[in-house]
């Protein structure tokens, strides 16, 4: 059984017992989650989309990570202007422990 689940604005193909990288989300490592936002549920012999599903996502919050390093670097040539910023964004890893 998966289940196409909307996550914090992103689209996410899920199963029991998969472990994720999804965008940032409140709360600290094991704490529980719910999802009702699915899009699309494969119970295996029934396929049901929209307004048909009915089943919940339940996860766990395993921990916080840093993503890559992105670096935005702006420069003007013969003038002498460089400006280099950099960030790395911070994704929750999760653990789905139960969809129904």
């Amino acid at each position: 059984m998966f289940a196409i689940v909307k996550i914090a604005g992103q689209q996410f193909k899920v199963q029991q017992g998969q472990n994720l990288y999804v965008p940032h989300l409140d709360g600290k490592a094991g704490d529980a989650l719910e999802f009702t936002d699915v899009l699309l549920a494969d119970n295996g012999d029934t396929l049901s989309t929209g307004a048909d599903v009915k089943i919940k996502v339940k996860a766990e919050i395993v921990g916080e990570v840093q993503g890559n390093k992105v670096i935005a670097f702006k420069m003007k040539r013969r003038k002498g202007f460089r400006k280099k910023h950099g960030h790395r964004t911070l994704f929750t890893h999760i653990k789905v422990t139960d969809i129904a």
